[in-house]
């Protein structure tokens, strides 16, 4: 009896909107649609904006600060290259970087490549009837697995008016499972709640859903942390300095509350505060192009403390694979929209665990709902994913769908334990068993 072959899955769609992040910013949404057999089967995907850094472009805008020419470049530019093609996201990335073969990605713009790239991606899962986890596993090949949550308690630094220096001030909580790590993640951030409560200290919700108090003193906020986190050895406190937002080029200083101190002065600060507080992880310690002072940091810290690129590296393989030969950090951020494909992110991952160091997904400081960084944490089997607090609905989404992925990993488990228990039982019916 002849059998039917399988349907290739062909692109029958590739369009995209304008719609507004978090902070009430202009973004776009790709929507892309494949013809497999006699169904048409869809995906979503929606791009997080950030600050734009040293050497990276993130978003292409037009005049009005809108993303028209994003958009105009999917449906002009990419769309044509890919429609009726059979849907492979892989083959899909190398096409968009053939079109644009600029270090920038000046040509397409990064937020129209990753955002089509996102889609296809989840396109080619919802072909396949699996969890989009399971094929970023698959197409990156890496071990799926449960990172620890870097959850943000407190806001500081330009994203708040008020007076403390540094980005973020994070719990890094790991356990059991997902839903353990969230609970505990839910019950932290309680605690800190009642703390400022009843020390009277005044606050309202900073952009990544932390807490934004007003504090007068350095060591005030870790003190906060610490006894919320009570010596609990599956939580650590954890630091994003963001420290280009207060370096000032023309000294080559960094501002402190007011001071204006050097390079080594903040590095005495950071081992301080390490030694002090047991704070075991530091992303941008220093600015993005002060090589010296993240090797300095490396060499005083680097033992107790996880040193964190973000700035340095935007999740670009060729700067990660540069600074790691200098050992120059130990653990890197993850963001897609730096970089413009999923091919490029996995090849970033890829040389940040060459050199050893720890692979922290993140979210950005302009989120929509879209979920993709839960799914792409746990497939490249992060060691953390970092997506804000519970408190805002584009980043309580990440949690949830963490949750969501904690289920289906289960099922999958199941599923793999009885299809091993038949196929046992099969054999043992085999004469020469």
């Amino acid at each position: 009896m002849k059998t039917e072959p399988i349907p290739e899955a062909k692109l029958i769609k590739c369009m995209a909107k304008q719609i507004t992040d978090s902070r009430g910013d202009a973004t776009i949404e790709v929507e892309v649609a494949a013809e497999f057999g006699r169904e048409e089967v869809s995906a979503k995907a929606s791009v997080p904006s950030g600050k734009t850094m040293a050497g990276t472009i993130l978003k292409t805008k037009d005049a009005e600060d809108g993303v028209l020419l994003a958009i105009e470049n999917i449906e002009k530019k990419i769309a044509p290259a890919l429609m009726f093609k059979k849907v492979d996201s892989e083959d899909f990335d190398h096409r968009m970087l053939t079109l644009d073969i600029s270090r920038g990605k000046e040509y397409l713009g990064k937020n129209a490549m990753i955002g089509v790239s996102m889609a296809i991606l989840r396109l080619e899962a919802n072909i396949r009837k699996i969890p989009l986890w399971k094929l970023i596993s698959e197409k990156s090949r890496f071990s799926a697995a449960k990172p620890s949550l870097f959850m943000n308690a407190l806001n500081g630094g330009v994203r708040t008016d008020f007076g403390l220096p540094f980005g973020e001030y994070l719990f890094v909580i790991s356990g059991e499972t997902l839903s353990s790590e969230n609970d505990a993640a839910l019950a932290l951030f309680e605690k800190v709640r009642r703390k400022l409560d009843e020390k009277n200290i005044s606050y309202y919700f900073g952009e990544e859903g932390g807490f934004a108090p007003r504090l007068s003193s350095i060591d005030k906020p870790f003190e906060i942390l610490d006894e919320c986190v009570a010596g609990d050895p599956n939580i650590f406190i954890g630091i994003d300095a963001s420290a280009s937002d207060f370096y000032k080029k023309e000294s080559d200083k960094y501002e402190i509350m007011g001071k204006t101190i050097s390079r080594g002065d903040l590095l005495l600060l950071y081992k301080g505060l390490v030694e002090k507080f047991n704070i075991r992880s530091i992303e941008d310690p220093f600015a993005a192009l002060d090589l010296k002072g993240f090797e300095e940091t490396m060499r005083w810290i680097g033992d107790s403390s996880i040193i964190v690129a973000d700035e340095l590296t935007v999740t670009d393989p060729l700067l990660i694979n540069k600074y790691g030969l200098r050992a120059l950090a130990s653990g890197v951020l993850i963001k897609p929209n730096q970089i413009g494909t999923m091919y490029e992110t996995f090849e970033a991952i890829r040389e940040a665990r060459k050199f050893g160091w720890k692979v922290i997904v993140s979210h950005c400081l302009g989120e929509t709902t879209d979920t993709f960084i839960s799914d792409l944490a746990v497939g490249v089997g992060a060691y953390g994913i970092k997506a804000g607090a519970h408190t805002e609905p584009e980043r309580r989404a990440k949690y949830d769908r963490l949750l969501v992925i904690e289920k289906e990993m289960a099922e999958i488990e199941e599923e793999e334990r009885i299809r091993k228990e038949e196929e046992k039982k099969e054999r043992r019916k085999l004469p020469y068993y």
